[in-house]
């Protein structure tokens, strides 16, 4: 059986949604409480068995891959000054995980940057997660839970999984929403489970959407996904859709899908961000006051 061990991670976007905080920082490097949004995405893949991260971004966003990268010099200030635990902290990388950056080169949508990783991913199998969606790092099993467990789901019946999480009447129209082959066998329980889908409906109105289970931004494809990206030709705003060539997969392939469990967060969403800035802190005084 094969093991996931490559993700990419898109964090190409200029993050309009989060100015002006996001005008000289990238949107990936605010923080949520006392480390960067992008932190916790790479932590959750980590621990789900990921071994080589791949970021693809453009000229603007290195401060990201400096991020995960060793700072010499801060390295040997802190430890010059006997702050080793401090300095061990901040180089929290495993050693057996990589981290790579490829750059987009165009703005061509979500299709777009997951294709342009093909020359490292190469022919293994691999996950995608949207650096904007952060779970809840504090009430679930990130070695068990979501993204390890959508991995586990493929490693055993080779079906690309997509997480989704049910979402309130009003917000349905803001979401690419799921259609299941069978309705009735959902469990709105707080569990993972994985079901066959038929395909997406994008932001329909309450009234013509096949669910309420919203695509949350993880991902686990097959490789084949490469294929049918390659061959999709751009639609709305002259972007490649990642919907599109999941179509495609699922008419040839089948695709399933899987409830999450816990809560989620966009980070690139103001007053989304504002709340889960609040929570992260919060959790974090709460376990140093512990």
């Amino acid at each position: 059986m094969k093991k996931i061990t490559h993700a990419v991670i898109p964090v190409a976007g200029f993050g309009t949604r989060m100015l002006p905080l996001s005008k000289s920082v990238p949107k990936e490097l605010l923080p949520l409480g006392n480390r960067p949004a992008i932190h916790y995405v790479v932590e959750e893949a980590i621990a789900a068995g990921i071994k080589h991260i791949v970021l693809v971004g453009h000229a603007q966003k290195s401060a990201i891959e400096n991020y995960f990268d060793v700072n010499a010099e801060l390295d040997n200030q802190l430890r010059q000054k006997d702050k080793d635990a401090l300095a061990d902290s901040l180089n929290w990388l495993p050693e057996d995980v990589t981290v790579s950056m490829i750059r987009q080169g165009k703005p061509l949508g979500l299709g777009h940057a997951v294709l342009a990783a093909r020359p490292i991913i190469g022919e293994h199998d691999f996950a995608v997660l949207l650096p904007d969606v952060v779970l809840d790092p504090f009430t679930t099993d990130m070695t068990t839970d979501n993204l390890a467990f959508m991995i586990e789901a493929f490693t055993k019946d080779n079906h690309s999984q997509i997480l989704v999480n049910e979402v309130a009447d009003e917000d349905v129209h803001k979401y690419g929403i799921a259609q299941l082959r069978d309705a009735n066998e959902i469990d709105q329980a707080d569990t993972n489970a994985s079901f066959k889908v038929v395909g997406f409906v994008e932001k329909p109105n309450l009234a013509d959407a096949p669910s309420k289970l919203a695509v949350v931004g993880r991902y686990v494809f097959s490789n084949q996904i490469f294929d049918y990206l390659a061959n999709t030709e751009a639609s709305v705003g002259g972007e490649i859709q990642l919907t599109d060539a999941i179509d495609a997969l699922i008419s040839k392939y089948g695709v399933n899908v899987t409830t999450m469990r816990g809560d989620s967060y966009d980070a690139g969403d103001m007053r989304s961000y504002m709340q889960a800035f609040i929570y992260f802190a919060e959790q974090q005084l709460r376990g140093d006051a512990s």
